[in-house]
């Protein structure tokens, strides 16, 4: 078929892939920095998203687009963009998880009803970093803007839009849809009296286009996808399916999995996502991961993860009795926003830097677990778990994940999978439109080179160091964790 192109618009940056249309195969790479001031290293909340344009056409310098057909656009998740109704942004994107928006996103659960009530409207409970949370903190913050908005984009549908040379159409797909707070990826459709309820009135929304659609065409015929948020196009470039987890360590973590239903939660602790294909990606998140192996190093004086992990591996399995319950910034999964992190099971004989070492990791590990827990009761199945993040490469994390998943884990090689995901959207997209592919099928990339390991023999005792961190977790806070 050719040759495509996938932009992933990032927080910091934009990379662009150009990929075989046919196998998936990366032919060419671009680059670029997003020219925004970063005082301290603190990415600022609010960005001018022509920002993200200038990054786009640097990355794509050198002639980088040269003979492609078609492009696809990933881009970070919950940036909003607010316009006016002639198209102009009104201010700054308001991006990443604005810690200014947290009592916004209590008064929008108190206000319809409470976190039930949001778990059936739209999949998910309110949380700061969701754009109808961002869209209640504009009404009360600055009512002035919030009075113009009357177009409310993300930073996909934005990005998709200025390709298109801004058309009176504005386009959107269900993953980026799926995470604003006010779509249901049950039912497929907005509920704009949550964004009435958030901003204070009406406001148009970009329509909703399938996954194997196209959002337009340029004027020099270059077809564009209809585009996706980062978390859906990384999956569909890993090309994970039924039966597939993925595991993201961050400083905070995420599992999630591919399912093919919507699942309403009413705990709040599932957050209801679509993903790029037209089945589901049902999410839960912990708010420590990578933190509490960072928080331990420091503690014990290492200067890095690697340090920790190869100390962690002088010790062994069950960290001689050591728990650590990593809720060192609270904990979404359990719902313990308030609680700290406890150390149990202090020995004369486990009070050793490489217990605490291994116990670090055990607790990350058994955290995200209880996560996968969350999914598997509600019916998911898991049995093979994608761990993703640089922490994942770490001998520790490989040596424990296996045995405490109860799965085999897959360790995809560095890559940029939401470009690689962007561009194989695009590919489709631009099969359907030349009738070659059909467009309930996505094309059949070659999958992520990767390392694969497996429980084996270790099963059983993994299991037991997992039963050992359920009974300190239970006796610390009982009844907290019901998945």
């Amino acid at each position: 078929m050719g040759i495509v192109a996938g932009l992933d618009s990032s927080p910091a940056f934009t990379r662009i892939v150009v990929c075989d249309a046919d196998t998936g195969a990366v032919l060419r790479q671009g680059y670029a920095q997003h020219p925004v001031d970063t005082p301290d290293g603190v990415r600022p909340s609010d960005v001018d998203p022509q920002a993200w344009l200038l990054s786009l056409g640097e990355a794509a310098g050198g002639g980088l687009l040269e003979g492609v057909q078609a492009i696809g656009v990933s881009a970070q998740q919950n940036a909003l963009i607010p316009l006016d109704a002639q198209g102009n942004t009104i201010r700054p994107a308001i991006t990443g998880g604005d810690k200014r928006a947290q009592v916004a996103a209590a008064d929008l659960v108190d206000a319809l009803g409470g976190r039930e009530a949001w778990a059936q409207a739209v999949g998910c409970v309110p949380q700061a970093a969701q754009p109808v949370t961002k869209l209640r903190w504009l009404a009360k913050s600055e009512p002035e803007n919030a009075r113009r908005t009357a177009v409310l984009l993300q930073a996909h549908d934005w990005l998709v839009w200025q390709l298109l040379g801004r058309p009176v159409r504005r386009t959107t797909d269900r993953g980026g849809a799926s995470g604003t707070g006010y779509w249901s990826a049950a039912t497929g459709a907005y509920r704009s009296d949550l964004v009435e309820l958030a901003l204070g009135h009406q406001a148009m929304l970009p329509e909703v286009i399938g996954p194997s659609d196209a959002a337009g065409t340029t004027p020099e015929g270059l077809l564009i996808s209809a585009g996706t948020g980062e978390t859906m196009a990384a999956a569909f470039g890993l090309g994970i399916g039924l039966g597939d987890a993925v595991v993201s360590l961050g400083a905070s973590g995420s599992v999630m999995a591919v399912h093919p239903e919507a699942l309403a939660d009413q705990t709040g602790m599932i957050t209801s996502l679509a993903d790029a294909t037209g089945m589901h990606l049902p999410v839960v998140t912990t708010l420590n991961a990578v933190r509490a192996l960072r928080g331990t190093a420091e503690l014990l004086g290492l200067p890095d993860l690697e340090s920790l992990s190869d100390l962690a591996m002088k010790s062994t399995p069950g960290s001689h009795g050591l728990v650590l319950l990593p809720y060192l910034e609270g904990e979404r999964t359990p719902h313990l926003p308030h609680t700290a992190g406890t150390l149990a099971g202090l020995r004369r004989e486990s009070m050793k830097a490489e217990h605490l070492a291994r116990a670090s990791f055990e607790g990350m590990l058994c955290g995200l677990a209880d996560a996968l827990d969350v999914l598997r009761g509600r019916g998911v199945e898991v049995r093979r778990i994608f761990l993703l993040g640089q922490a994942a490469e770490l001998p520790a994390v490989q040596a424990a994940a296996p045995s405490l998943f109860g799965a085999q884990v897959v360790v995809p090689q560095p890559a940029d999978y939401a470009a690689i995901g962007a561009a194989r959207q695009a590919a489709w997209a631009l099969g359907v439109s030349q009738g070659t592919l059909d467009p309930r099928n996505p094309p059949a990339w070659q999958g992520a080179a990767a390392q694969v390991l497996e429980p084996g023999d270790d099963l059983a005792v993994g299991q037991a160091v997992r039963q050992q961190f359920v009974s300190v977790r239970e006796q610390t806070h009982p009844g907290a964790f019901r998945p």
